[in-house]
């Protein structure tokens, strides 16, 4: 079956951190540039940051840079996404995504004091 699974949601502090993990399966994940996108309530969904397939390139969001790192492990098939430093308005369902591969479930991140 061709999906992601998102986990690693929570809730949690400003100024505090998140590690969201993606186990994307019936693709060749290797070869796939994959990203993480998010949608907070009454807005559409945004892209947060996006790795080549091998690792090599990344890209950013501009309100995420400096906080947010993009990671892969194409060994174990994974990739991750470590939030630091969390802000208010990072609250959304994060949803990792392959060209082509349906979205997932994703996973709620809430920051709240």
């Amino acid at each position: 079956q061709v999906q992601v699974v998102e986990s690693g949601g929570g809730l949690v502090q400003p100024g505090g951190s998140l590690r969201l993990s993606c186990v994307p399966s019936g693709f060749t994940f290797a070869t796939y540039a994959m990203s993480w996108y998010r949608q907070a309530p009454g807005k559409e969904r945004e892209l947060v940051a996006t790795i080549s397939s091998t690792g090599g390139g990344t890209y950013y969001t501009d309100s995420v840079k400096g906080r947010f790192t993009i990671s892969r492990d194409n060994a174990k098939n994974t990739v991750a996404l470590q939030m630091n430093t969390l802000k208010f308005e990072d609250t959304a369902v994060y949803y990792c995504k392959a060209p082509g591969v349906s979205w997932g479930q994703g996973t709620q991140v809430t920051v709240s004091s």
